[in-house]
């Protein structure tokens, strides 16, 4: 085992669980999130710290500011406290209240916004109370996740080899889409490939990400309230939507199991297993990517109140899940390859 002296210096990113004996379908789930901050969001932020720190945005007297459903705001909180860093998470009242809790434990403190913006989310709101704090103060530095290039790079040089290197014949590759930025990375490095590798887009219902209708979103991770700035759509072949209904019953049906996954992750691997159960998946290899564990979701997409408070009492009765509906794009570019 390695001797690190920085959180930020470990990042578990070779371990695969085989998710056939659990869901009968041919799946291979890239696991995120064992490292210090707890998801794959570490990449991200350690990427952006570091590009700020070399063009000198950041100075002892910096104050990072980001906006964060939650996990990059755990990975900024991190680093922020091991590089002596203040950091203001801005997030909402969506983000898991273990979430919050574990920001302020590492020394962040977190403002949480309460007004929707014009689709009815929370997004444009967290963004605005952002930029007018840089406004008012010139000592807060945004990295601005949702316009960093290094977002993406971070998936660009690490997550995609790292799935190449395990998988040289993978023919399918299913990604969650938030700000799109391990969504770009991957899909850029796969797009420069050996072989063409079909990439598919997971997305929340009630996302505009891709367009659509907004809806309500109580999950935190997947879907936006506005277009990704970082997505490019040429490169994505498919988006799947998933009802958080479907992404409570496959994260409960994997802790059935033993693996105690986050929504983000339930959302993926139902999008997957939808997309699987479509298709002749014969000789095919295919890949999901986890971006957390489930520990800070015992509040929510575990806890029996909540559930029923918001989906019903019937949303678990079922020891399998069901086949659900969902609506998917069709974008089939392989040619482009």
């Amino acid at each position: 085992m390695p001797v690190i002296s920085a959180p930020h210096a470990f990042n578990e990113g070779h371990l695969y669980v085989d998710l056939e004996p659990v869901l009968g379908c041919r799946l291979y789930l890239k696991c995120e999130g064992f490292n210090f901050a707890g998801s794959i969001k570490l990449k991200a932020a350690n990427e952006m710290v570091e590009a700020a720190e070399r063009e000198g945005l950041l100075t002892a007297d910096s104050i990072l500011v980001e906006s964060s459903s939650g996990n990059l705001g755990v990975a900024l909180s991190m680093i922020a406290a091991s590089k002596g860093y203040r950091f203001l998470c801005v997030t909402d009242s969506r983000c898991n209240l273990s979430t919050r809790l574990l920001m302020e434990a590492l020394g962040s403190d977190v403002h949480i916004v309460a007004d929707l913006d014009a689709n009815g989310g929370f997004l444009g709101k967290r963004i605005d109370y952002v930029r007018d704090l840089c406004a008012s103060d010139e000592r807060y530095v945004w990295l601005s996740q949702y316009t960093n290039a290094g977002n993406w790079r971070a998936h660009y040089r690490t997550t995609a080899p790292e799935i190449a290197g395990h998988f040289p014949r993978l023919d399918v590759l299913f990604i969650g889409a938030g700000t799109t930025g391990t969504l770009m990375g991957c899909a850029r490095y796969f797009r420069q490939w050996h072989r063409p590798v079909r990439i598919v887009a997971v997305d929340s219902v009630g996302s505009v990400a891709f367009g659509g209708e907004p809806g309500r979103r109580m999950i935190p991770g997947l879907g936006m309230s506005m277009r990704p700035p970082l997505l490019d759509e040429s490169y994505v072949d498919e988006v799947i939507r998933v009802e958080e209904a479907d992404t409570i019953r496959t994260c409960h049906r994997l802790a059935r199991r033993g693996f105690l996954f986050g929504g983000s992750t339930g959302t993926v691997v139902s999008g997957a297993t939808d997309w699987l159960a479509r298709h002749d998946t014969r000789g095919l290899t295919a890949v999901a990517i986890a971006p957390d564990l489930g520990e800070r979701y015992l509040d929510t997409i575990y806890q029996t109140n909540w559930l029923q408070d918001l989906y019903g009492e019937d949303l678990l009765d079922s020891e399998e899940v069901p086949a659900p509906s969902r609506r998917a794009v069709n974008r089939d570019r392989r040619g482009e390859h």
